[in-house]
């Protein structure tokens, strides 16, 4: 079945497919509306099911297409189009490696990093994790209890103390133990924008002053579960950070996972990962020609 259950929204979306050509042999005008009602009703936004259908109508006139696997493959063809980043869909190679991890409380960020982490290990690279989000209680705590679970060394301090001091302790460490990977919790919302843009651009300044030969990953973690306010997200944190890739968590069976499609064309991101269930082996790197054909698979 691929990356999705068949009982998630993509099924649905599939099924509408499969019954608009059904009910509308002839490909007319009635079939691309219901095919497009399915595409937002699968999450897909307004303006990114708008260009599909325009991509998809040219695609029917050009090539006489007629049978619904035709139809699917176009479709396939041209999500994948849209979500195919090339080299942005990787992570960066080059070692030591600083990994911020932003996103709202609740949207699986702290998960995600003890997947990171996880799958680095089994890489054979070295981890540290640094607990930068000190203004929600226990975040530390829960982060301790992750790195624990992982087998990686957790850099925290008192709860309520400077975001940016732990950052700062956690280079000079990385930097001591010849670390590969520094994955640095960040919190996932201040009292308003404002002050979470400073806290990320003190960061940042950081990281670049005291490790400037590392490279960097800026990823937002976005629950799939939530539709459209994830667009919401990407749309804010986009606005005061540098992002370099999203990890969609809660790409299981549940999952409306049509909002992936969305942000990688509105928002021209490049989707890293996505999270598939509660392992630490369940953070399948992105690809875009699986992601699209996963889709439309029996």
């Amino acid at each position: 079945m691929g990356l999705f259950e068949k009982k998630s929204t993509f099924r649905k979306f599939i099924d509408s497919i499969t019954n608009a050509i059904y009910d509308n042999p002839d490909l007319g005008p009635e079939f691309m509306e219901e095919l497009e009602e399915g595409l937002v009703m699968s999450d897909i936004g307004i303006d990114t099911s708008d260009a599909i259908m325009k991509e998809l109508d040219t695609a029917i006139n050009e090539r006489y297409i007629i049978k619904e696997k035709q139809i699917k493959k176009e479709l396939s063809g041209i999500i994948e189009g849209l979500m195919d980043k090339g080299e942005r869909n990787k992570m960066s190679e080059q070692y030591p490696l600083i990994i911020l991890m932003i996103g709202i409380n609740g949207g699986g960020k702290t998960t995600s990093i003890a997947k990171l982490a996880h799958m680095y290990k089994k890489k054979g690279k070295s981890v540290m994790l640094a607990a930068a989000d000190t203004f929600r209680a226990a975040a530390a705590e829960q982060l301790q209890t992750w790195g624990d679970r992982v087998g990686v060394r957790v850099i925290r301090h008192a709860e309520g103390t400077d975001p940016t001091a732990v950052i700062y302790d956690a280079i000079q460490s990385a930097k001591a133990n010849n670390i590969d990977v520094l994955i640095c919790d960040t919190a996932g919302r201040l009292q308003n924008k404002v002050n979470l843009m400073k806290e990320l651009e003190k960061m940042s300044k950081v990281i670049s002053r005291e490790y400037p030969e590392a490279s960097r990953e800026n990823l937002l973690v976005l629950d799939a579960t939530t539709g459209k306010n994830a667009v919401s997200q990407a749309e804010e944190f986009s606005s005061i950070s540098d992002i370099t890739g999203i990890i969609l968590t809660k790409m299981d069976g549940t999952a409306r996972g049509g909002i992936s499609i969305t942000i990688a064309d509105q928002f021209d991101m490049p989707i890293k990962f996505i999270g598939i269930g509660e392992g630490l082996d369940d953070l399948v790197p992105f690809n875009a020609h699986d992601f699209a054909e996963s889709i439309f698979e029996e």
